[in-house]
Order: structure tokens, then C-alpha cells, then sequence
């Protein structure tokens, strides 16, 4: 997402490198934290035990106790502040309502009394917070704005990042399901799961289509490169369960990754021709 934003804002003509520097650390530092927090959080609530399909947890594997992870999430959320503190000076208040809501659902994530997670509506904040907030975020640290284009390509990379998650939830359905997490999975079933891994792929690629349509800009087509890829992916999670599901979470990331890189490489090419 970052590397998403900030090329969208190169692409409309600025490029401020001190600000892509404090966003990245930011947006890794929040992405740790949260990481801690789901850590915590799962062992606390018993979501983490012994038949874990996933791989092993620091606090359930007894390598810290609850005690320091609880400062290691102090330590993550407390640097991302620091750099929330540049970033606020260079954009204002917008970026200190982005940081805190950022941190905020982190948090929720797993902990607090209503955590998203543990209520089934997770898949929309990955949607909003690794999609819409973090690319049309990035793009604003840069320009003072958003361009309609941060919004368009928020779209695909939140879609991506969300099948992550949604792999996750195929892979950890029994679980969670012991331990009163009612992802949409546990609430729907396998099958539900399946579709809407398959949905939020291809509705990335739908998303381009309509931008290249929109743009009358077919280089916007080049991540179609990735799109067998996406199709073999489909193909496997429709035909695994349980822990064999956990390499495509991975291979979901790197699916993420190349999108974004053929996206990038459509903007350098169109920013050369222009």
C-alpha cells in the first residue's frame, strides 16, 4: 500500500522522501504492534492452544510471557507515534486521526471487549486500513490531497491484502470456532470461504478493467500478467483444508506484491511516455 501511494502521488507530481520514510516506518511499526496484540490476545482468549494449525505463536509457545509481549505492543504503537509526530507536523491533523485510528484498530483487532476478529466483521477494517486508509493515506502525506486515481488503486490492494486474511480464516475455521471466533467462515462455512477468496481476486481484476475502461489508459491492463497466478491460487484453496492451507497464505502475499509491482510498472511507463 505504501509503495502503491506513493507512486500514485509521483504519478500526479510529487514526491516527498522524508514523508515516505516516516509512513513506512509508521505503517510497520502499527503492523507489528498489531501482530503482538493478535499474539496476546489469542492466547489470553484461548484461541491459541495446543491444536493450532497456524504457525506457532510466541506467548502460546511459551518463548515470552504475556507480561513482556504486553510491552513489546507498547514498544511497537509507541514508535509508530514517534514517526505519527513528523508525519502530523508535515500534514496536520488528518494524519494524526489516520495514526490513531490506525493504532485504535490494531488494538481492536483481537483485544478490547468486542473484538472485530472474534465478531466476523475483521474482513472489512483489512479492507479499509490496508486498502483505502493506507494508499489514499500515503498519497496525502505526499500531495497535501488525494487524487480519484489513490482511490482507484486503493480498491485492488485492499481486496488482496483482505484474501489474506480470508485464507487465514479457511485455514483456522475449527479453532476458532472452539474459541468463539465467529469469522464469516466459522459463521458461513467452507464454502463461503472459498467464494469469497475467489471474489475478492477477482473482483482486483475487475477493478482494473474499469480503470483502463474509465482512463481509456491500457497499460492500467498490465497486472492481468498476474492474473494465472490468481487463478492457480483459487484452484488451491478450493481444493485443500485445515493446515494445508497455510503456505497460500504466503503465496496470497506474493500475489499482493506482484499485483502492486505491475501496477507501479504501468504508472512509470505511463509517467515516461507523458
Amino acid at each position: 500500500p505504501i509503495a502503491v501511494g506513493s507512486a500514485c502521488a509521483w504519478l500526479e507530481g510529487s514526491l516527498h522522501y522524508g514523508g515516505l520514510i516516516a509512513t513506512l516506518g509508521a505503517a510497520l511499526c502499527i503492523q507489528i504492534g498489531t501482530n503482538f496484540v493478535n499474539d496476546l490476545a489469542d492466547y489470553l482468549k484461548g484461541a491459541d492452544n495446543n491444536n493450532r494449525v497456524g504457525p506457532p505463536r510466541a506467548v502460546q509457545s511459551g518463548w515470552l510471557s504475556p507480561q513482556q509481549m504486553q510491552r513489546a505492543c507498547y514498544v511497537a504503537f509507541g514508535l509508530a507515534l514517534c514517526f505519527g509526530i513528523y508525519l502530523s507536523w508535515l500534514r496536520g491533523w488528518p494524519i494524526v486521526l489516520i495514526g490513531l485510528l490506525s493504532i485504535a484498530a490494531g488494538i481492536a483487532y483481537t483485544a478490547g471487549p468486542y473484538p472485530l476478529a472474534y465478531l466476523g466483521i475483521a474482513d472489512v477494517f483489512v479492507f479499509v486500513f490496508f486498502g483505502l486508509v493506507a494508499v489514499c493515506g500515503t498519497a496525502y502525506v505526499h500531495l497535501d490531497k488525494v487524487p480519484w486515481l489513490a482511490w482507484w488503486l486503493a480498491i485492488p490492494v485492499g481486496l488482496l491484502n483482505t484474501a489474506i486474511l480470508a485464507v487465514n480464516n479457511l485455514r483456522d475455521q475449527r479453532g476458532d470456532a472452539l474459541a468463539h471466533k465467529r469469522t464469516l467462515v466459522v459463521r458461513f462455512g467452507q464454502r463461503f470461504g472459498r467464494l469469497q477468496y475467489a471474489s475478492l481476486l477477482g473482483l482486483s481484476y475487475v477493478t482494473l478493467l474499469l480503470l483502463a475502461w474509465h482512463t481509456t489508459q491500457l497499460w492500467w491492463l498490465i497486472p492481468l500478467l498476474s492474473l494465472p497466478y490468481a487463478v492457480l491460487l483459487i484452484a488451491r484453496v478450493n481444493a485443500r483444508e485445515g493446515k494445508a492451507l497455510a503456505p497460500l497464505l504466503g503465496a496470497t502475499a506474493k500475489l499482493s506484491i506482484v499485483f502492486s509491482a505491475l501496477m507501479l510498472m504501468a504508472m512509470l511507463l505511463m509517467k515516461g511516455l507523458t
